[in-house]
């Protein structure tokens, strides 16, 4: 499997941070559709004839800011739709499907770029995403309460407890040690203002899983203990959308595309690349061409090439049994 790399850069995003961003094309074919990361990998995505962009969240990966510290969970919202729709407002990609694909957290960004602007996505690939807070964990409404009254006092403490997260969501070891090994993956307690936004973004979610309009397809291991099955089964029931999959996976853990053995890495990809590839067309362009929902920041970023990024638009080769990263919060 083969694609190339033609995007490594920061950008700079209307509060001054700058974030890194990161974009793979097939090796020698146009790309059959756009998939956009949301805290996602996606080598094999490209490898399969598929243009695939992504960016860390301020915080995250290669990004520059607090560790893992969301202040506002729509910052990192806004951020992604920036950055897609200025990648989708080029004139070579003005034809192309457009699909967000995200895991985990990045499923309820997906969801909430779609609610953002309904009619601007194709479609959505959403592995065991969090879009509801499962009854098994949610906390007692009297401990969110006391931690509210503190948050602004102490939001970047961590002090909030919780499991190993790396030991539940990844079940081959070798993989599992790999994840640990990664410096860009945080591996400390969640910041305080950091789970409570989490905890807001999944009740908000929630509430509003009935307006989900767009195709997706729902991935998911029931034997995940870190974002519950139930909850994507909630999503597909109260989903309005009439182009709607989900697949339930026996004894696959949380981490899908990442921590299982390579066999069930790649039963996991071929279901995807089978949904994409029925769903994937031409684009009437709009208005003359121009994406016009895009906003207008895109044109005021300052980007910076990533140093050292002399292989960029040169063929690469993936090995099929070496974990790889893409971006800096990803992994494969």
């Amino acid at each position: 499997m083969v694609f190339r790399l033609i995007l490594q850069e920061y950008v700079r995003n209307p509060r001054g941070v700058q974030l890194f961003t990161c974009g793979w094309l097939p090796a020698s074919s146009s790309p059959k559709a756009l998939v956009f990361l949301c805290h996602a990998c996606g080598f094999k995505l490209a490898a399969a004839g598929y243009g695939v962009f992504g960016i860390d969240y301020e915080g995250y990966g290669k990004s520059m800011g607090a560790r893992c510290y969301i202040q506002k969970f729509d910052r990192l919202v806004a951020d992604c739709d920036r950055f897609f729709k200025s990648i989708c407002d080029l004139e070579e990609y003005r034809s192309k499907s457009r699909f967000l694909y995200g895991e985990s957290m990045g499923g309820a960004v997906a969801l909430l770029l779609h609610r953002k602007d309904p009619a601007f996505w194709d479609g959505a690939v959403l592995v065991a995403p969090m879009c509801k807070i499962s009854e098994k964990v949610k906390p007692h409404p009297v401990v969110v309460t006391l931690l509210t009254q503190v948050e602004e006092l102490i939001p970047t403490w961590k002090i909030v407890p919780t499991k190993d997260v790396i030991d539940s969501a990844f079940k081959d070891p070798v993989k599992r040690e790999n994840i640990r090994r990664n410096k860009l993956i945080y591996q400390d307690k969640p910041r305080l203002k950091t789970a409570l936004e989490l905890l807001r973004t999944s009740m908000d979610v929630e509430d509003s899983l009935s307006e989900v309009t767009m195709p997706f397809f729902i991935l998911h291991g029931e034997a995940d203990t870190v974002t519950d099955p139930e909850v994507s089964r909630a999503l597909y029931d109260r989903a309005a959308s009439t182009d709607k999959t989900i697949k339930l996976y026996p004894g696959m853990w949380h981490g899908l595309t990442a921590g299982e053995p390579d066999d069930n890495v790649e039963l996991v990809f071929a279901d995807i690349v089978a949904w994409l590839n029925k769903r994937s067309h031409h684009r009437k362009p709009e208005h003359g061409g121009r994406v016009t929902s895009a906003p207008s920041e895109p044109a005021r970023y300052q980007r910076r090439p990533v140093s050292g990024g002399s292989g960029m638009d040169s063929p690469v080769s993936m090995p099929r049994r070496r974990g790889r990263f893409l971006c800096g919060q990803c992994r494969m």
